[in-house]
């Protein structure tokens, strides 16, 4: 199975957390298919609104919700 990561970002409501205010209109970067890929496109996003304290950008690891046992 490819380890498949998932990259988004949103306004949140507190920077301390991940509490994305209106989950409409995340921005979804991408799937990758490696942990490499996806945090070059999570940095080049995250580098976009490096001045905007509430925009958060995260990497999920899907591979690990579609096997969690594994």
């Amino acid at each position: 199975m490819s380890k498949l990561h998932l990259v988004f970002g949103g306004r949140v409501t507190d920077p301390q957390t991940l509490d994305f205010q209106d989950p409409s209109k995340l921005d979804v970067v991408g799937i990758f298919p490696d942990y490499a890929s996806a945090e070059k496109a999570w940095r080049g996003a995250a580098q976009k609104t490096v001045d905007d304290a509430e925009m958060r950008y995260v990497v999920v690891h899907l591979h690990r919700m579609l096997e969690p046992d594994a």
